[in-house]
């Protein structure tokens, strides 16, 4: 279980990373006046967390790659929801409600259903 919880993480924290590549343009002038420097200074980074996070999913799912995809998923709604609401002030609205239950609904099932 140990990799399975280093590996959320991980997702967790490139998405993370992901939505202050994509979104900083918004709240952060520098981003958006250098927009091939963003992109250079964080997506080595990204990459190299999604390989690592990749590599210990599949190690706790003996082998399969599809649950990383599912948890892989999960994770960036959840981050996106989260910085988008109190980063951007767009509130977590019905449709984003069901989104993220339907998020954490991902998540367990590839949790508890073995």
């Amino acid at each position: 279980m140990k990799h399975f919880f280093y590996a959320v993480f991980l997702f967790a924290l490139g998405q993370s990373l992901i939505w202050f590549q994509t979104n900083g343009q918004f709240f952060w002038k520098w981003a958006k006046d250098h927009p091939l420097w963003m992109a250079f200074l964080f997506s080595t980074p990204i990459a190299v967390i999604f390989i690592k996070a990749t590599e210990l999913i599949v190690i706790h799912f003996d082998g399969q790659l599809w649950p990383g995809r599912f948890v892989g998923f999960a994770m960036g709604i959840i981050t996106f929801a989260i910085f988008t609401s109190i980063i951007m002030g767009e509130g977590i609205n019905h449709k984003t409600t069901v989104s993220l239950l339907l998020s954490i609904t991902l998540l367990l099932i590839q949790i508890l259903w073995k």
